[in-house]
C-alpha cells in the first residue's frame, strides 16, 4: 500500500521541523489500515515497532510517502515493513529514504485477548480462502 502526506505547520516544533509523534502517528494509522484492509474480519491493535531513529529531518511543504508491505503472518499477529520517503524539496532525489520500521499488530476479540488470525477469518467468513 502507498500513501502520502503534507507536513504542514500544524505539524512542525519550536525549530520548524515534523515532531516526530506526528510521524510515528502516520506510520501506525497506515499500516493498521493496510492490516484491516488485508484482513477485514479481525480487530488490530498495535503491539509494537521494531526501532524508532530520526536520522534527518522534515519542513512545511515536504511531502512524505509512505510504502506499507506485509513481511510475516503470525498465530495471532501480523508484521507490516513501513518506509517513509521525502520527496524533491530537501533533495535531488526523487524519493529519499526517510525513516523506516516494522510495525507489529494483534488480532484481539471482543475482551481484549489475542485471538488467532486464522480462527478469526474462518468464524466470520467460512468461505473465504487463505491469502499466505
Amino acid at each position: 500500500m502507498e500513501n502520502h502526506r503534507l507536513v504542514r505547520p500544524e505539524h512542525l516544533n519550536q525549530f520548524g521541523f515534523l515532531f516526530g509523534g506526528h510521524l510515528l502517528k502516520w506510520v501506525d494509522e497506515y499500516a493498521w489500515i493496510a492490516a484491516s484492509l488485508d484482513y477485514p474480519e479481525c480487530s488490530f491493535v498495535t503491539m509494537a515497532l521494531d526501532q524508532v531513529v530520526f536520522k534527518v529531518g522534515a519542513q512545511e511543504g515536504t511531502i512524505l510517502k509512505f510504502i506499507i508491505e506485509k513481511i510475516k503472518e503470525g498465530t495471532t499477529s501480523v508484521q507490516y515493513s513501513v518506509k517513509v520517503y521525502r520527496g524533491r524539496k530537501y533533495s535531488k532525489e526523487e524519493n529519499e529514504f526517510f525513516f523506516g520500521t516494522n510495525t507489529t499488530f494483534v488480532n484481539i476479540d471482543e475482551n481484549g485477548n489475542k485471538k488467532p488470525i486464522r480462527e478469526t477469518i474462518e468464524k466470520k467468513c467460512p468461505t473465504r480462502k487463505s491469502k499466505s
